[in-house]
């Protein structure tokens, strides 16, 4: 017997208790037969105001892992997401994002299959063919960028460009305007830019990435959008519509 209404797959989602865009961006792309639930790691709304307060933030959602790896793994969910990128690049080497993977898994306590936001950037780069050069845009701070280059070098990208929006507390990175998103995504545009990157999980790009690749007329990668897609994928399920970039209607 199946779940009623997750037949095909659940999806079990590990996102900070301060974010409000993973949610309802992976519900407005789960395809039918697939449910997503989530467990938060419980972290304060603190203020950042600058790197040491941003790299605290990173610590506690850290530190809150663990536990809402187990609380979802108590619907048997059949596989798992990391519904926050930059805890992804933390470790900055490829062999750090391996290790996440395996203490996801070991904290489950099953065989089960997780994705992290690098997975689906590094898929989503190869499957656009990009060779070189990539801009990056977050809700961040300037000490996030050994981390992003370190992972990026390691795949061979060059990040030609980054804006740092600096958002004030975990909470409010989605406190943003139609314009101040196209005007981030544009900021980070170049002629020799292959491809913009969205980073930022609590940064709500996805439907304006979905427009952006067509008046910038190159590939745009929304953390939620690639993330939610690699780990369908991932399991199998391949449907394909529009509103959610390429990625989802042509891969």
């Amino acid at each position: 017997m199946v779940d009623y209404l997750g037949y095909r797959a659940k999806m079990g989602v590990t996102t900070p208790s301060t974010n409000t865009v993973v949610q309802p961006e992976y519900d407005d792309m789960r395809p039918p037969g697939v449910t997503n639930h989530l467990g938060r790691m419980h972290i304060e709304n603190i203020p950042t105001t600058d790197d040491n307060s941003f790299d605290k933030s990173i610590e506690l959602i850290d530190a809150g892992l663990d536990g809402a790896v187990e609380r979802v793994m108590t619907c048997e969910p059949d596989y798992l997401v990391l519904g926050i990128s930059a805890l992804s690049v933390w470790g900055g080497t490829l062999a750090s994002v391996e290790d996440l993977r395996k203490r996801m898994k070991d904290r489950a306590g099953r065989d089960i299959g997780v994705t992290l936001a690098v997975d689906g950037v590094r898929e989503a780069l190869k499957l656009h063919g990009i060779k070189k050069k990539i801009s990056i845009v977050e809700p961040y701070y300037k000490t996030i960028e050994p981390k992003m280059e370190g992972i990026f070098g390691e795949l061979g990208y060059d990040i030609v460009k980054y804006n740092h929006l600096q958002g004030k507390s975990p909470a409010t990175y989605c406190h943003l305007t139609d314009e101040e998103i196209v005007n981030a995504f544009k900021e980070i545009d170049d002629p020799s830019v292959e491809c913009l990157v969205q980073f930022g999980a609590n940064l709500p790009g996805a439907r304006i990435a979905d427009e952006a690749e067509r008046w910038l007329g190159k590939p745009v990668i929304s953390i939620n959008v690639v993330t939610y897609w690699h780990a369908l994928r991932s399991f199998g399920i391949k449907d394909q519509f529009s509103g959610f970039t390429s990625l989802f209607s042509k891969f």
